[in-house]
């Protein structure tokens, strides 16, 4: 059961990544990265702080070595 209405200030899994601009699982894998806390709700039904949600988007993520960068046309 997904939450009627959040608490003010705060985001659903689901709500965070409509406001990111990602999928769901890309919240997930910032909480596990480090790059986002939970604060509050379920194990299940995370709820997560709104400017915690805009840090994490903008925030710089690390790199693998040999990841694929963009190359300049």
């Amino acid at each position: 059961m997904e939450y009627q209405r959040p608490p003010i200030g705060t985001l659903t899994t689901s709500l965070a990544a409509l406001s990111a601009g990602v999928a769901p699982a890309t919240i997930r894998d910032w909480v596990r990265r480090g790059l986002l806390t939970r604060c509050g709700g379920s194990p299940k039904r995370p709820l997560y702080r709104v400017a915690d949600v805009e840090a994490a988007r903008y925030a710089a993520k690390p790199t693998r070595d040999n990841q694929r960068t963009a190359k300049a046309a």
